[in-house]
């Protein structure tokens, strides 16, 4: 059962999303862009929402594959789009605003689509957290005029993930799965090569069932995270013996395992040691 205070937040979602006729969403196939395309549907019709995939080199495979299936298990359109960010130095720079450049090409490539497809908005999926955390993708939401009705609504991502379990969704825990960049440790150049390593280490380590893990990128060095109560699991002789050799076919000379464990967003804490902004 929902608490009353979450379904209050959800009626203010469908009352924000009630205002519109048509909309686009940025679409990645996470917990909070899933549940807003399916609130957006339930409330303005199938029809008229479209799903807008961000397709590049940054995005994994599986998570392409994944944000397909669900618009068509939502039963929404969805539209693949090559934001081009990486045709903008400043983004391969890989700076600690990065993110930044790479929202600012995605939503560039949404306007266009907004005329095209005769849409009135367009929506992210900015829960209430991320309001709080390190998210330069927000300037550049701010500076296209892209909504973001959950965090608006007062969502929080454990709210989300309780009204995604209520409504059936598949995602309601999935793990957080951010672009692939996102691994690469900053100042150091992202190139479609160190995205498809990065790739290629973590779908090894999911296929040996650590469904919540990041490899961090750091040259030559492959900085694994995986979490705490699992880490004498990856570290246990046999399979970290298929893990090192696995990360050095891939192309890591120095393969590591970090012993804080998983956290979200963790080449931020860089940031405080004065990693510089381009």
């Amino acid at each position: 059962m929902i608490p009353s205070a979450i379904e209050t937040k959800k009626s203010h979602l469908h009352q924000q999303l009630g205002r519109y006729r048509r909309v686009a969403i940025a679409f990645s196939g996470g917990v909070d862009s899933t549940y807003l395309l399916y609130a957006a549907a339930e409330a303005l019709g199938h029809d008229n929402v479209l799903a807008v995939i961000g397709d590049s080199f940054s995005l994994a495979e599986r998570e392409r594959q994944d944000a397909i299936a669900l618009a068509e298990h939502i039963g929404v359109q969805h539209h693949l789009v090559d934001p081009g960010e990486f045709d903008d130095s400043n983004y391969l720079a890989n700076p600690t605003n990065r993110c930044f450049y790479c929202k600012t090409a995605l939503y560039t490539c949404m306007a266009d689509i907004l005329r095209e497809h005769n849409l009135d908005i367009a929506f992210n999926g900015t829960n209430a957290d991320d309001l709080s955390d390190y998210r330069p993708g927000l300037k550049a939401a701010s500076d296209h005029g892209i909504a973001s009705p959950l965090a608006d609504a007062g969502l929080t991502k454990t709210d989300i993930r309780a009204l995604s379990k209520a409504a059936g969704l598949p995602t309601h825990d999935k793990p957080a799965a951010p672009c692939l960049s996102s691994r690469v440790q900053y100042g150091e150049s992202i190139t479609p090569e160190k995205l498809k390593q990065i790739e290629r280490a973590e779908n090894f380590l999911h296929d040996l069932g650590f469904r919540e893990c990041r490899v961090r990128h750091h040259d030559q060095l492959a900085r694994i995270e995986v979490p705490r109560d699992r880490i004498a699991e990856l570290t246990e002789t046999a399979t970290m013996a298929k893990v090192d050799a696995a990360l050095r076919e891939f192309g890591y000379q120095f393969v590591t395992v970090d012993l804080r464990g998983f956290r979200s967003g963790s080449l931020n804490e860089v940031i405080a040691f004065g990693v510089r902004q381009t």
